[in-house]
């Protein structure tokens, strides 16, 4: 009987094996976009360069050492190719596309697994939609045959804006452009300029032309699954937030909220950060862009906390702020209760064809009417409130593939499919005091819905959460070993 079971155990080793081989060799590719709506994007991309007119969109390089690579997301969006070294060719004429990827790493795909590379042309194209799969040494050829032959050439558009890799906005990486050309001893153009002028050497019959604004425009309206997917890294977001709720307390340091929140992410599929993260306690929030979470919570402070995960390269953007002790003073109260009343007076105004300055000037009038039943009695938060009647940054910027998306949402009617941040916020500079909420807002075809609405915003609420038990303290840090003579 046990030479029996050995020996139907051993065969089922043998059935399984091969499949569980097979899975761990499976090459990566996304499932979130479907062929036909990354072909509809291509189309868009022809439409916009015409018949006299290509297109080329550099992937991302490849990353150093063991960090995780991450596609350029101009690039992701055209195609969900997650493979370095990468380009596409757009053919306004013949309306084709072509990838061209590296040729197979087999000494690395050894150690990483399955990378897509040119020698997958056929399992490529059936992914991605994509006409035709070539090997990167193809490049160049293919641009003479493009039209380079029958002058005069096709125009040539590539995006010349920074490409957002990993957790970079465009803002950002402008500004680090900026003090690049700054500093004598480096001074290094872009990639995207290095690439532009790489063209224009070796193809100087090309009228190479800026492709960032079209892919900006298609980006700006974001389809049903991207919706869904900015829909499930805000309820990350959330949920992240309301568990560093649960886990602040006097002696709590800022880093450990970023691990209450990294934690929930990772649990539920999250990659990483979409941006690094704001914890600060008392001023520190001041700040507005405090990423150093090296401090202590602090008895009496308030805590902001802004967060949020990248999954499947979509992101989010949500604020809280909250008492450390758990508990609101009286003035704490008054100037939290005005943000959150902000908040949702510019939700009210927010629909298709508004633009942003009719929902700020709508909101604006609501809230002078709010403060006429309200009698601040420190004259540097009166003079805070009023302030912020008169501030026009409570309506920000667009969210998706970045925290800060490409693409308007200022200064234009608002469509169906715009995602962008309502971000109410008032200074006291007096108190080194920084009081704001953000909340995730998604145009609709007849209004507007809070994405991020279920996070605790009204004070019975917030302080409730914070009551709850939190992860810090159910799985509290370890203490450090003591330290005899330079030995633990």
């Amino acid at each position: 009987m046990r030479h029996r079971i050995r020996c139907l155990a051993a065969t089922l080793l043998l059935l399984l094996t091969p499949k569980v081989s097979a899975a761990q060799e499976a090459h990566g590719y996304q499932t979130d976009v479907t062929p036909s709506e990354f072909s509809a994007r291509r189309a868009r991309i022809y439409d916009a360069i015409g018949e006299r007119g290509i297109a080329i969109v550099q992937g991302a390089t490849g990353v150093p050492g063991f960090s995780v690579f991450r596609q350029a997301n101009d690039f992701y969006y055209l195609c969900g190719v997650e493979s370095a070294h990468a380009y596409l060719l757009l053919n306004g004429r013949t309306r084709t596309t072509t990838l061209y990827l590296p040729h197979r790493d087999e000494a690395r795909e050894r150690g990483e697994g399955k990378v897509l590379s040119a020698e997958d042309a056929p399992l490529v194209r059936q992914l991605t939609g994509i006409e035709q799969v070539r090997a990167l040494e193809f490049l160049a050829a293919d641009l003479i045959g493009a039209d380079l032959l029958r002058p005069p050439a096709l125009a040539l558009y590539t995006p010349l804006a920074p490409a957002e890799v990993g957790n970079d906005s465009r803002d950002e990486l402008l500004a680090g452009q900026a003090r690049a050309a700054s500093d004598p001893w480096d001074g290094r153009p872009s990639r995207e300029a290095h690439f532009a002028r790489l063209v224009k050497e070796r193809f100087p019959q090309f009228d190479v032309r800026d492709l960032s604004p079209t892919l900006d425009s298609m980006r700006l309206i974001k389809s049903p699954a991207e919706i869904t997917l900015i829909r499930e890294a805000t309820r990350l977001a959330g949920l992240g937030i309301i568990e560093a709720m649960r886990s602040t307390a006097p002696g709590v340091m800022e880093f450990q909220l970023d691990a209450a929140a990294r934690y929930v992410f990772h649990l539920n599929g999250a990659r990483g950060d979409g941006y690094a993260s704001i914890i600060g306690g008392g001023t520190n929030a001041f700040l507005g862009h405090y990423f150093r979470k090296a401090d202590v919570l602090r008895d009496g402070d308030l805590v902001l906390m802004d967060y949020a995960p990248d999954y499947r390269y979509y992101t989010s953007d949500v604020t809280r702020i909250w008492p450390v002790n758990g508990r609101f003073t009286e003035r704490q109260a008054a100037l939290y209760d005005y943000i959150v009343a902000y908040r949702d007076a510019l939700f009210r105004h927010i629909r298709p064809g508004v633009t942003s300055d009719q929902v700020l000037d709508r909101a604006a009038a609501e809230m002078t009417t709010y403060l006429a039943a309200k009698r601040f009695p420190i004259p540097a938060h009166q003079r805070a409130v009023e302030g912020g009647i008169a501030f026009r940054g409570h309506f920000q910027h667009p969210v998706g593939m970045a925290v800060h998306d490409v693409g308007r949402v200022r200064g234009v009617p608002l469509r169906a499919g715009m995602v962008f941040t309502i971000d109410p916020m008032i200074w006291i500079p007096e108190e080194r005091l920084y009081i704001r909420i953000e909340d995730v807002a998604l145009v609709t075809a007849d209004g507007v819905e809070n994405l991020s609405g279920f996070v605790p915003s009204r004070i019975a609420d917030v302080e409730r959460t914070i009551a709850e038990p939190g992860i810090v303290q159910l799985r509290p840090p370890s203490p450090a070993p003591a330290v005899r003579g330079g030995r633990p």
